[in-house]
């Protein structure tokens, strides 16, 4: 189980009135982390079903480079901004891969 990449599943629910407030501050994550060492996937899907709901899956080398990443400018800017857009807390959930 050595040299196991960490999954993250991130959800993100905008309220009602705010879903395009959301999906631009969520947007401004994407190139900064996409360029961190420990990065190998970092992707931002909206439910097409409900648009305000929306997920990150995210791939880290370790959870060292997990929590630099939670810990950078640009991550806790965007989780400052979210406040007062979303209904509850984000949802941010770490997975290993087991097959």
């Amino acid at each position: 189980m050595t040299n196991q990449t960490i999954r993250v599943v991130a959800r993100v629910i905008a309220l009602p009135n705010k879903i395009e407030e959301v999906k631009a501050v969520l947007l401004e994550l994407i190139e900064p982390t996409r360029q961190e060492p420990g990065a190998i996937k970092y992707e931002l899907l909206q439910n097409q079903y409900d648009p305000t709901d929306f997920t990150f899956v995210e791939e880290w080398i370790s959870d060292r480079a997990l929590k630099t990443h939670m810990d950078s400018p640009h991550f806790q800017a965007v989780a400052a901004k979210i406040e007062g857009l979303v209904a509850a807390t984000p949802d941010i959930r770490r997975y290993q891969l087991l097959a």
